[in-house]
């Protein structure tokens, strides 16, 4: 190539200098409000961003004016339906949680109408979570018995509901959701799938009508407990709890096969209540070792604010529950509402519905009621019965009233054999197997972050669980970035495009030169393994040139358009990496660095260092400069020579 084939490359751009707070104002915004929801109040008279602000806090303000008939009747058949779920899984999941079953429905009145007025979701069905109940009995049930103690551990469980509420509604209002999102996908489908494993196990309590059972929710304890109970099996609950799951693992394939049937599944759990009770009832089998829920009392929630106990020597225990549970009953909720959403084309603001949840654990905490969230059983039932907004909510509270007021005596021979199957025929829903075959076949760390979860929480515990799959999570993203990916790039034949020669390979490489792209930020956390690399590409590439006799190495060029930041410690790299290829007699030569990078690059003086035209747009214009050198003049010479050409 010679020199009527050089053309004047274009120059990078060195951005004008911001002031400081400016920079920092910029910054922050792009961190914690990337939706810029303050935009709507500029140039806003002061009654009107007034509203604006209500509007914003309080979503039913937006879509209620616009509220129809037709989507009250929407509404109204779909809160029926989910009513008819929240009765038994409230009764069935408070006994998870070993607290009274009436709270259970407690949970399901004031919560759903507090979630109707902040939520965002049109979908999320708000009620009791199975893993946050079961968390709640592993964690307070070993600081305080729920049967010798049950007032006392009852105060915990408020306190905790409490806790969990300023957690989620704080993240909320802090817009630090980015919290949650270290929860992978893969955590969320590990985890679940343990904590349901374990359920499901908790629940042969109930099918064999053992009195006494483990408090342990590993599954070598529960084993135990089963099997050195043998003779304590109650064949008359094996019998029932065996027909019940039949049944309800019967609607539930029905529906699945056919979504016009989703009714049958949703209306099983009530119905098996009813018959179980008309069974028990007409048989007297409670005195033959089937064990029933009792007599509930009826009323409204009665205000448990005097319950909340801050002075409690307790109470390490109960704000570690808080935190746990809130961020289980976030991630499942907000995956849940995100999911529903994407089905009707509409988004959800993350952040509004942390400080939904949030509010309506802290008002439900003080109205005798425990963790809610949005559970993907009774949301996929209002999705299916064709909900429109949030009334939905507002119907089954309505239902829960009616419930409370007239309807819990007719609860007191429902057998705990029949929330059994129920909770379990629930749970093995979140057995996501499908799930883990397709992360092995996509990402196999994922896949390890998953059967992680899982083997935590079933052989140890749920905390044990949840702590693998974060610790495993938060691995994943300091590999990534402490052993970001280095890439030596060839020339597409017929084309001035330069790609990665592993996933090309017909891609030429350029002869005399070395084309190395960075993939990532460069940070303290990477700088070293970063300039052992690039040295050992090197030194690679010139063995490589040896053995096959092609023409010497002359110039490294550093594609750094996948590098979006830098740090102290990554200048110091790029410096140690310019000496140390000037030592072996080659020239460095950058391409394309980000805004950011190039500003911090000039501040230091690394470009006056290594010259204004040593630094290229794209990795094309580049390779034509060096080649124009590498043709024309010795590289010693090549910077002042292409000075004056430029």
């Amino acid at each position: 190539m010679g020199n009527a084939d050089f053309e004047c490359p274009h120059r990078v751009a060195i951005p004008p200098k911001k002031p400081f707070l400016d920079s920092l104002s910029s910054n922050l915004k792009e961190t914690f409000f990337p939706d810029d929801p303050f935009k709507q109040f500029k140039n806003q008279p002061l009654p009107t961003q007034i509203f604006l602000w209500l509007k914003y806090f309080i979503p039913f303000l937006s879509w209620a004016p616009h509220y129809t008939l037709d989507f009250f009747k929407a509404d109204l058949v779909a809160g029926i339906t989910i009513a008819s779920l929240a009765v038994p899984q409230g009764i069935s999941y408070a006994n998870l949680a070993s607290i009274p079953p009436i709270i259970g429905l407690y949970s399901s009145f004031v919560p759903p109408l507090i979630y109707a007025m902040l939520g965002s979701s049109k979908d999320v069905a708000v009620g009791t979570v199975a893993v946050a109940s079961l968390l709640m009995s592993a964690m307070l049930g070993k600081e305080v018995n729920p049967v010798e103690h049950p007032k006392q551990y009852v105060q915990l469980v408020f306190t905790a509901t409490f806790f969990a509420g300023v957690f989620q509604a704080s993240l909320g209002f802090l817009r630090l959701g980015l919290i949650v999102d270290f929860l992978s996908h893969a955590t969320i489908v590990g985890f679940m799938g343990g904590a349901a494993t374990v359920v499901c196990l908790q629940q042969l309590k109930g099918i064999t009508g053992l009195v006494h059972f483990t408090h342990e929710t590993d599954i070598v304890s529960v084993m135990r407990s089963l099997f050195t109970q043998l003779h304590k099996w109650r064949w008359e609950s094996i019998v029932l709890g065996c027909c019940f799951l039949f049944f309800l693992l019967l609607t539930r394939y029905l529906s699945k096969k056919k979504p016009i049937f989703f009714w049958i599944s949703a209306l099983a759990p009530l119905t098996s209540v009813i018959l179980g009770s008309l069974l028990v009832y007409l048989t007297h089998a409670e005195k033959h070792g089937v064990q029933v829920i009792g007599s509930l009392k009826k009323g409204l929630n009665p205000p448990s604010v005097s319950d909340l106990v801050f002075g409690s020597p307790h109470l390490a225990i109960t704000i570690k529950t808080g935190i746990i549970i809130g961020i289980i009953g976030l991630a499942e909720g907000v995956a849940v509402g995100r999911s529903f959403a994407a089905f009707k084309n509409y988004h959800i603001d993350g952040n509004k519905e942390m400080i939904a949840f949030g509010m309506m654990n802290i008002v439900g905490s003080c109205t005798s009621c425990y963790l809610t969230a949005g559970p993907f059983s009774r949301t996929a039932v209002n999705f299916n019965a064709g909900c429109k907004t949030a009334v939905s909510n507002i119907v089954m509270a309505i239902a829960l009233m009616i419930t409370l007021l007239f309807l819990t005596p007719f609860f007191h021979y429902t057998p705990l054999v029949v929330l059994s199957a129920i909770i379990i025929t629930a749970m093995l829903g979140l057995i996501n197997y499908e799930e883990v075959i397709h992360l092995w076949k996509i990402d196999k760390f994922d896949f390890v972050v998953c059967l992680g979860a899982y083997i935590g929480v079933v052989f140890g515990s749920v905390e044990t669980g949840l702590i693998v799959a974060i610790t495993l999570s938060l691995l994943r993203v300091l590999l990534i970035m402490a052993r970001p990916r280095t890439l030596v790039l060839g020339n597409i034949p017929n084309s001035t495009i330069y790609r990665s020669v592993d996933q090309y390979p017909t891609a030429n490489r350029v002869p005399g030169i070395l084309i190395l792209q960075l993939e990532a930020p460069i940070y303290f956390a990477n700088s070293n393994y970063l300039r052992e690399r690039l040295s050992r590409w090197i030194t690679d590439e010139e063995e490589r040139i040896k053995t096959s006799g092609e023409t010497s190495l002359q110039y490294i060029i550093l594609d750094m358009s996948g590098v979006s930041s830098i740090d102290s410690s990554g200048i110091s790299m790029l410096e140690e990496v310019k000496k140390s290829t000037e030592r072996k007699g080659l020239k460095l030569v950058l391409c394309n660095p980000r805004s950011e990078v190039i500003k911090k690059l000039n501040e230091v003086k690394f470009i006056e260092a290594i010259g204004q035209e040593w630094i290229y747009l794209t990795v094309g214009e580049a390779v034509t400069a060096c080649n124009f050198m590498l043709h024309t003049c010795k590289p010693n010479h090549a910077a002042a020579e292409l000075n004056s050409l430029v």
